[in-house]
């Protein structure tokens, strides 16, 4: 019988200890292999390398680094390192979470992106950090959702077309409260995240803050869920069309209506 393969990757960087849990958490699942950035590459969505010459490092039979972004890595794994297309893509364990707008700047979800668009069933895994530096994150919490959602995956895919995003709260096993399938939240910008510092001659630089906290009440939402201990799972897709603007927008259209742009697909 031919185990599942299932490939490993991440935004942190091969050495980070987020990929070593996820790793972890999927070995006993199937035949494991790992490629990932040599370094971090956190936000850098859904980033492909065009205008430098990429190289592969290998560590070992299984394991590869890549001079490049998640979305190289994803597309090297696939057509130049594994012997044959995996049977699951799994991305982080991401040291920090991918909520609500987060998932357009997230390299851990775009590297889950980019496998869904060429073809394979596809997850991305973040974790909730603690709010004090000072304190280790539960990566063992991590470990257990992973592998419970990976093999839920494996088991019953969804079509190749639909990603999903995982979010595990910052709390021990015992104390997440379960599971929930959530729709990406909204967060109420109210204040500028571009904190202007300067240095010793007084030159201005500037660093991008974290993002705001508050969001807009709906129980369904991820925010929601990981605010009140519940590991979220949120299904994505890459069509951004905006159906309800299509009929709107047609009394701008010009010249033979040859081809109407039609209704939303099944």
């Amino acid at each position: 019988m031919i185990r599942p393969l299932i490939l490993v990757s991440n935004d942190d960087g091969i050495s980070s200890e987020g990929i070593r849990v996820l790793e972890e958490a999927v070995s006993s699942l199937g035949d494991v292999y790992v490629v990932a950035p040599d370094q971090e590459r956190s936000a850098a969505s859904h980033a492909l390398t065009i205008h430098k010459p990429l190289r592969i490092t290998q560590k070992d039979a299984r394991h590869f680094a890549l001079n490049g972004t998640p979305t190289d890595c994803i597309n090297f794994a696939l057509y130049v390192i594994l012997p044959r297309k995996p049977d699951l893509i799994v991305s982080g364990i991401n040291h920090g979470s991918n909520l609500a707008d987060d998932v357009t700047y997230s390299g851990t979800v775009s590297a889950a992106f980019e496998g869904s668009i060429l073809g394979t069933p596809s997850i991305a895994f973040s974790l909730q950090v603690p709010e004090e530096p000072q304190k280790t994150a539960h990566f063992d919490t991590a470990l257990i959702y992973a592998r419970k959602i990976a093999q839920s995956h494996l088991s019953s895919p969804l079509e190749f077309s639909v990603l999903l995003s995982v979010n595990i709260p910052d709390l021990p096993p015992e104390d997440v409260r379960g599971i929930r399938v959530t729709r990406l939240g909204k967060r109420l910008i109210n204040e500028t995240n571009i904190i202007r510092k300067e240095d010793p001659r007084g030159r201005p630089y500037y660093w991008i803050g974290m993002g705001p906290k508050d969001y807009e009440p709906d129980e369904s939402s991820d925010l929601h869920a990981i605010d009140h201990g519940f590991v979220s799972v949120t299904p994505l897709h890459l069509d951004l069309t905006h159906y309800p603007s299509l009929s709107r927008l047609r009394k701008w259209e010009e010249g033979p209506a040859s081809v109407k742009a039609g209704s939303k697909p099944e």
